[in-house]
């Protein structure tokens, strides 16, 4: 699959991150005199950046403060996960494996997240997973974000050859809805953070485990 650009989201997707957001989310939730939260109903709160999550985790547990307040705490979240960015957090079975094989095959590899690409980079450097992704963007590289299909038109023109089809790998509606208006190939997993049945997101494909990608993405080539 020479040429093949194979875009993969970061959070339920390449790792679970999860534990690590669940630990902030609940140190700030404590910090405003809230009750915490569990990790799995974390896991379906994920998925359109750190905001929306400490938005979720509050209105579950009380509603909303003053806007004031609610910044204090997006200040603090984003502080306390500076340093706990991968304390907890695990790659998903099979894909280094899978990583190693795309790149034998001489496919192009990016990562296309909407968290932060200062965190983003973090993680994966972390992980060592650097030399695999020479294309990395968050949801704070452009003025756009998935679920718009110009974050991924963006992430696509990085790449040192443009010539390849593309596919995106992604666990939430944001990751599938952008390939699928972006005008490429969309793979979604069922390990990740989806709300709903990763089969209802509107993928071309849907996979349970790493091992079932390639095979996919021959026939997506």
């Amino acid at each position: 699959m020479p040429g093949l650009r194979v875009l993969f989201d970061l959070d339920g997707t390449l790792l679970d991150t999860a534990p690590d957001l669940h630990g902030t989310l609940n140190y700030c939730l404590a910090s405003a005199g809230r009750d915490t939260v569990t990790l799995e109903s974390v896991k379906h709160m994920v998925g359109q950046g750190a905001r929306v999550l400490l938005e979720r985790g509050l209105i579950a547990t009380g509603g909303l403060p003053s806007s004031a307040a609610f910044e204090e705490l997006v200040d603090l979240f984003f502080a306390h996960y500076e340093h706990h960015l991968s304390d907890h957090s695990v790659p998903y079975p099979g894909m280094i494996d899978c990583l190693n094989r795309l790149r034998d095959m001489n496919c192009q590899m990016g990562v296309c997240t909407n968290k932060p690409i200062g965190f983003a980079r973090r993680i994966i450097e972390d992980f060592s997973l650097t030399p695999y992704f020479p294309v990395m963007t968050g949801g704070d590289s452009f003025d756009v974000k998935k679920p718009d299909p110009g974050h991924i038109h963006k992430t696509l023109a990085l790449f040192a050859s443009g010539t390849g089809k593309a596919v995106m790998i992604g666990d939430t509606h944001n990751d599938i809805d952008a390939a699928n208006a972006a005008g490429i190939g969309s793979v979604a997993v069922s390990f990740g953070y989806s709300e709903g049945p990763a089969h209802q997101l509107g993928a071309q494909h849907t996979i349970d485990h790493f091992d079932e990608l390639i095979p996919i993405l021959e026939k997506l080539a």
